[in-house]
C-alpha cells in the first residue's frame, strides 16, 4: 500500500521589538541607558493566543508529529517577558496598564496609547463576538467622528473594560476552554476593577512563563522536531551577495553598495548564534534549520552544510525556479528530498505552496470539518498520482501565528478536525524531517545540479530588495558596518563592549525591516518599522562612541513618520 509522508512545519518568529534605548556615553550625556522598552506587544500577545493554542492542540493528539520552528530572537523576547512577570517591572506600556490599580490617573499619552492599540485585531473574529468589546469600539468612534478632544469623556472605568476585553480576546481557545478565571471573566462583561486585572495578569504570566517548557516537553517526548533559524532572522543569501537578487529578477535594482561588508562571518555567526542558542534551551543543536523567508542561495546552502545542518527548507518556487535553470522541469517535485551537488551532506525539501496557502488564505473562510476533508482529499489526489513505489513527502509549511486570528476560535475546530482526520488516515503519516533522514532506509535526495536564489515569497527575493526604500535600507546598514568594522579593528573597545556591539547589529541585520519597506504595507506599521530600524542604527553608532550620521533622523520611506506605537504585524504566507 502506497503512503505518504506529511511534514508540517510551523515558523515561529517575531522580530526584536525592544528600543533597547540610547548608550551612557559623553556623545549621549550622563545618566542614559538602554531602556528595553517592548515598542510593539506582538510576542507575548500572538505567545498567549497562538503559540499556547499550536502546543495545545499537539498535546491533545499524541500522535500527531510535526516541526516546529523557533527563531532564536523570538524565544529571548518570551524569556524577557517571563522575566517581566517574575519581577513584577513590566517594560510593556500595556501590561504597565493592566497592572496600574487606578486608571482615573493614568496620562494624557497612556490613554491615546490604550485608544490606538486596544481595538488592533482582526474584528470579525475578535471584536464582533463580544457585544461588551464591541460596545467599547462603537464608543470611541462615536466620541472620534466629533474631535479627538472628547475622549477626555472616558474615564478611568471605560479604560480598564478596554485594556481587560483587549487581552481577553487575545487568549487562545484552548485556554478559554480550560481556564475557569477567562469564562468568568469573559461572561462579566463589564466593570472589571484592579482585582480583576491582577489575576488575568497572572494567569498571562503562567502561560508565558511555561511557554518554553511546554514545547521542550512537546519535543522531549518524541512528538514534535525543534528547528531553528539564524539568530535574528537575517536574509542570509543577501548578507553574503547583493547580486544573487538577480538569479530570480534578472533586473531587479541593487542599493548603491556593492556587499554588505563581511558578509560571510555575519551568516556564519548568525548560524553559529542560533545552534548555541538552540542547545542552551533544549539541549543539543537543532538537527535542521528554516531559513529567515525560506531564503536560499548557493553560497549560504553551503554554509549551513558546513555548520552540521543535517536539512533545510524552502519555497517551492525557489525549486522550480532551480529545476527550469537546469532543464529539469517536473510537477512532481516538491514531493522529493533533493541534495545541492555542491553541499552534499545537506538534504533540502520544499514546501507545497497551494497546500500551505490554503491554510493561511482561504480556509479560514471555511466550516472546520470542510476545510479538514478538503485538505485530506488534496493529499490523496497527491498519493494517487505517485509512481508505483514512490513514498512523496508533502511539507506543509507557514507561520504559526498569523492565520489564526481570521480563523474562528483561532482555529480550533480547523485543527481538531484535520489532526483527527489525519490520525485516522491508513495511508497519510505525519512525520518530521529528522525522522525522515533517521529511518533505516531514509528518503533517497534526487541531485539539484544549481540552486536558483530566492525565498518562499514568490520564489524571489524582492520583498527584501530591489526598490528605492529598501535599497536604502540596504545602504544604510551597509555604512553602520563599515563604520563597525573600523572601530573593531582600532582595539579601542573592551570584551564587554564588543559583544553588545555584535549584539545590535545582529538586530539590524533581520529581515523584518526590509519586508515593512515600501508603499504597498500599512502607513502605520511602515512608520513603526522605518522608526525602530533607524533607532536601532542609531544605537549601533553609540555603542561604537561614535555621532550617528543626520540621515538617520529622516524617515526611509516616503510619508513615514515616526510614530512608534502605529501599525499591526499582520503578516501571513
Amino acid at each position: 500500500m502506497k503512503t505518504l509522508d506529511l511534514v508540517f512545519l510551523w515558523h515561529m518568529h517575531q522580530p526584536d521589538y525592544r528600543d533597547h534605548g540610547a548608550v551612557g556615553s559623553a556623545i549621549v550625556g550622563a545618566g542614559e541607558t538602554a531602556t528595553g522598552e517592548f515598542v510593539l506587544p506582538w510576542v507575548y500577545l500572538h505567545a498567549m493566543k497562538d503559540y499556547v493554542d499550536m502546543a495545545a492542540h499537539l498535546e491533545r493528539h499524541p500522535q500527531i508529529h510535526c516541526v516546529v520552528n523557533f527563531v532564536p530572537v523570538l524565544l529571548d523576547q518570551i524569556e524577557d517577558y517571563a522575566q517581566q512577570f517574575a519581577s513584577g517591572q513590566f517594560r510593556d506600556p500595556l501590561l504597565r496598564m493592566l497592572a496600574t490599580p487606578d486608571l482615573d490617573w493614568i496620562s494624557d499619552t497612556e490613554r491615546k496609547l490604550l485608544l490606538a492599540t486596544c481595538f488592533r485585531s482582526n474584528h470579525v473574529t475578535m471584536l464582533a463576538p463580544f457585544p461588551h468589546y464591541k460596545r467599547l469600539h462603537d464608543l470611541y468612534l462615536l466620541l472620534t467622528r466629533e474631535n479627538e478632544t472628547a475622549h477626555g469623556y472616558l474615564s478611568g472605568d471605560y479604560f480598564s473594560d478596554l485594556v481587560t476585553w483587549y487581552h481577553l480576546a487575545w487568549t487562545g481557545e484552548t485556554e478559554r476552554r480550560r481556564n475557569p478565571l477567562l469564562a468568568t471573566l469573559m461572561s462579566q462583561g463589564e466593570g472589571y476593577d484592579a482585582n480583576d486585572r491582577q489575576q488575568l495578569l497572572a494567569s498571562i504570566g503562567e502561560l508565558i512563563t511555561g511557554l518554553i517548557p511546554r514545547w521542550r516537553a512537546l519535543a522531549a517526548r518524541g512528538q514534535v522536531e525543534l528547528s531553528s533559524t539564524p539568530q535574528t532572522h537575517p536574509l542570509s543569501p543577501l548578507l553574503l551577495d547583493f547580486r544573487v537578487a538577480r538569479e530570480s529578477v534578472p533586473a531587479a535594482p541593487l542599493p548603491f553598495s556593492a556587499a554588505y561588508p563581511g558578509g560571510r562571518s555575519r551568516v556564519i555567526a548568525q548560524i553559529d548564534a542560533a545552534r548555541i542558542s538552540h542547545a542552551r534551551r533544549f539541549g543539543a543543536p537543532p538537527v535542521g534549520m528554516w531559513p529567515a523567508e525560506g531564503a536560499v542561495s548557493e553560497d549560504f546552502v553551503k554554509y549551513l552544510a558546513a555548520a552540521g545542518c543535517c536539512w533545510i527548507a524552502s519555497g517551492e518556487g525557489v525549486l522550480k525556479n532551480s529545476l527550469a535553470a537546469s532543464g529539469m522541469a517536473n510537477p512532481h517535485a516538491a514531493y522529493r528530498c533533493w541534495q545541492l551537488e555542491k553541499a552534499p551532506g545537506l538534504k533540502m525539501f520544499f514546501r507545497d505552496e497551494r497546500l500551505s496557502d490554503l491554510i493561511g488564505f482561504d480556509y479560514a473562510k471555511w466550516h472546520g470539518r470542510d476545510a479538514a476533508q478538503h485538505m485530506v482529499l488534496q493529499l490523496e489526489a497527491i498519493l494517487d498520482a505517485a509512481a508505483e513505489g514512490e513514498a512523496p513527502v508533502v511539507s506543509i509549511i507557514l507561520d504559526g501565528e498569523n492565520a489564526w486570528e481570521h480563523y474562528p476560535y483561532n482555529g480550533y475546530y480547523f485543527f481538531e478536525d484535520l489532526y483527527g482526520l489525519l490520525l485516522e488516515h491508513p495511508r497519510i503519516r505525519t512525520t518530521t524531517y529528522a525522522e525522515l533522514l533517521a529511518r533505516a532506509t531514509p528518503p533517497v535526495a534526487s541531485a539539484l545540479p544549481r540552486l536558483t536564489a530566492g525565498s518562499w515569497v514568490y520564489g524571489t527575493l524582492s520583498t527584501w530588495i530591489g526598490d528605492e526604500a529598501k535599497n536604502r535600507g540596504w545602504d544604510l546598514l551597509c555604512e553602520a558596518k563599515q563604520s563597525c568594522d573600523r572601530v573593531l579593528a582600532s582595539g579601542r573597545l573592551d570584551a564587554g563592549q564588543i559583544i553588545a556591539v555584535e549584539a545590535q547589529l545582529a538586530i539590524c541585520e533581520s529581515s523584518d525591516w526590509f519586508w515593512w519597506f515600501g508603499d504597498y504595507n500599512p502607513s502605520a506599521a511602515v512608520a513603526s518599522f522605518d522608526s525602530l530600524y533607524r533607532r536601532n542604527l542609531t544605537r549601533l553608532y553609540r555603542l561604537l562612541q561614535l555621532e550617528p550620521p543626520p540621515q538617520l533622523d529622516t524617515p526611509i520611506c516616503a510619508g513615514s513618520s515616526d510614530a512608534t506605537h502605529a501599525g499591526t504585524m499582520r503578516r501571513s504566507k
